[in-house]
Order: C-alpha cells, then structure tokens, then sequence
C-alpha cells in the first residue's frame, strides 16, 4: 500500500434535500413513524434492519417493503444525510472521511485499526469545529460552528462501518469538537448507537476537556461508558496556557468533579496527557501529575504531540524525554501507557483533525 492514498471524491452520494433522516432514531421512534404511516407494526422491525443492519441508504432497496411504504418514505424522509466528499488511507491502515452536511460545513472522522487488540474503532466528531480553542489543536483553530444532530453523529459511524466493511466494535468521541459542549444530543446518539447499532456501551469512550458541571451530570446517567479527560497539565498555570478552558474551571473544580465520577460511578477514568516539549513534559512535571492523580481511580495515556502544518510552535519531545516522563509517573502507582499513534501521515491523529483536505 502506498504511504498516502489520492484524495478520493465520493459522487455516489448527493447532497440530499431536506427530509428528515431516519439514522439517528430509535427502535421506538421508528414504530412511531410507522405507525403515523398507517403500516403494520413489523414495518419499523425491517426499517431498523435495513438502516442499521444492511446499511441501506435508499428506500428502493428494501424489498421487502411494499412499493407504496416505499413511496410514502421517500416522499418525507431520507435514510441519511450526509455526503462523504473525501477519504484519505494511511500506510498503516487508518482511514479518514470528510464528510459534508447538508448545509455545506464539513466534518471529519476516522477509522483506526489496532494490531495489538486485534480490534477497529471509530472516532466520531460531535460539532463543527471547536469553541475550547487548545492552543495545541488544529480543530480549535477553526473556531465553532455549530453542533451535531443526533443523526449526524450516528450516521458518521454507520457509513464508516458499512463502507469499511469491517467489524467496528469500539467509539471514541475524540473527533472534532468538545462532546460535553452538545451533551443532550451526546448523550441521545449514545443511546441509539449502544441499541440499534449494537455497541457495548463498555466500548464507547467521551473525550472531554473538562467541562465540570456536564462531569455531573454524566454522572448521574449511570452509563458503562469510559470517561477520558484531556488534562495535560498539572498546575493551572501551564494548563491555561494551552487550555482556555481552565480558567473557567480550573484545576481546583476539575479535579473534585473527577473524583465524584468516579465515587458515583465505580469506573475508572483515562487521564489524557499530551506531552509538548519544554512545556508539559520535564520531570518536575512528571511528579506533579503524579501528586495531582493520587487517590483518583485513573489510567494515564501519554499523548506525544503530533506536528500539525503551522505547529503553532510546539514540537514533540524526544524519545528520552517521553520514556523519561513515563518512568517518573509510573512510580506513582498508575498504569501509565503511550497512546499507539495512527494516520499521522494523513492528518488523522489526536489534534491534527483541520478539514484541510480540499474538496473538488
């Protein structure tokens, strides 16, 4: 396989009108729908195979509705709404999709393969761009456009899935955007992803920044998911410096609503870290974090920072720095382990998601 793929138009898929998309509804809303249609029961049963099992995107496919069920579907809903523009394959067997909504913005999502585990995961994206800005981040660079739908968040793992023609068993919300930021349609896409979609919630992992009171609220909603935090700082003056996001809830709020999710929950949280050379990545710091972490139930993943064009100044430490500050940490009693990095070549790895791929 070469390094880079071309850039690949897809023009099988056009901009569709807009009728309401079915992707994105539960079992229960189907059954609804149908019902509205003035069709038996069992419609809903094979409308929800044929959206979420066989990945069906037009109503005239599905044989085994009559043709005027099919008619009535098509006259006032679609199965899916968005377009793939581009997609992009690394040498390591990462895919990245460029999709585009109906209304022209552009959001990206990646299909990553994991030797070790033998396993695929899906990172989805849950708005258009990114209002928390790290300074670190080619996402927050394109500043926030808007939020997802439920639908668009459920059909981005539906496509890749079917198009993949893999089994993607694993969900990462680490894609564009801050989840906690459009936490009701998180939450719904979530629920219909685990039911209709048939992702173990124990698979499914939210990436947050650390927006404190929606740490809460998750909380309260007693789901088997992972919750990751980007902290990437022990002390709240370096972590503002590349995180806004702290000086609205800094470390001395972040940290007492980490340990209430875990003492609510019983699940064990993965600390995010990207390590930026001469930043966040000495000793002293290694220590600190590793302070700041005790008592808390957590795994720690050691993000190396990935160049992303501009590079807004920051550069990856070096081989020695990273295992130097891996060692330091594990002493605190943690698993500490290095994120295995994928599509890097292509633009597709933690951070480096930008929308720059440019579409014909």
């Amino acid at each position: 396989m070469n390094a880079i793929s071309p850039l690949t138009p897809i023009t099988d898929n056009p901009i569709p009108t807009q009728r309401e998309p079915l992707l994105g509804k539960s079992m229960e809303e189907l059954r609804t729908l149908v019902k509205e249609l003035d069709e038996p029961a069992f419609r809903a049963e094979q409308l929800h195979q044929w959206i979420y099992v066989h990945c069906v995107r037009d109503f005239e496919q599905m044989t085994n509705l009559k043709k005027s069920f099919r008619e009535k579907l098509t006259a006032r809903y679609q199965v899916g709404s968005l377009q793939v523009a581009e997609k992009q394959v690394s040498q390591d067997g990462t895919i990245k999709y460029l999709f585009r909504l109906p209304d022209g913005q552009v959001i990206e999502s990646v299909l990553m393969y994991f030797e070790e585990r033998g396993t695929y995961a899906v990172c989805l994206s849950t708005q258009v761009g990114c209002a928390v800005n790290c300074d670190f981040c080619a996402t927050g660079k394109l500043g926030f456009k808007r939020n997802l739908s439920v639908s668009e968040i459920v059909e981005q793992y539906v496509y890749v899935q079917c198009d993949s023609q893999r089994e993607v068993r694993n969900i990462v919300y680490m894609g564009q955007g801050e989840p906690m930021l459009n936490y009701d349609n998180l939450i719904a896409a979530t629920h219909i992803l685990n039911k209709s979609a048939e992702v173990g919630m124990r698979h499914i992992t939210i990436s947050t920044s650390g927006i404190v009171p929606k740490i809460y609220d998750l909380a309260k909603e007693d789901l088997q998911l992972t919750l990751a935090v980007s902290l990437h700082a022990p002390d709240n003056e370096t972590r503002e410096a590349i995180m806004p996001i702290n000086r609205k809830w800094p470390l001395e709020e972040l940290m007492p609503a980490l340990h209430h999710y875990v003492n609510t929950t019983g699940k064990r949280l993965t600390i995010e870290y990207i390590l930026l050379a001469g930043v966040n990545d000495q000793p002293d710091h290694a220590h600190a974090l590793g302070k700041l972490l005790q008592g808390l139930k957590c795994n720690i993943n050691l993000i190396p920072y990935n160049p992303i064009g501009e590079s807004y100044g920051y550069k990856r430490p070096s081989g020695n720095a990273i295992h130097r500050f891996k060692d330091i940490l594990s002493t605190y009693g943690k698993k500490v382990t290095l994120r295995v990095e994928r599509g890097v070549d292509i633009a597709a790895a933690c951070g480096q998601l930008a929308n720059k791929a440019k579409i014909s």
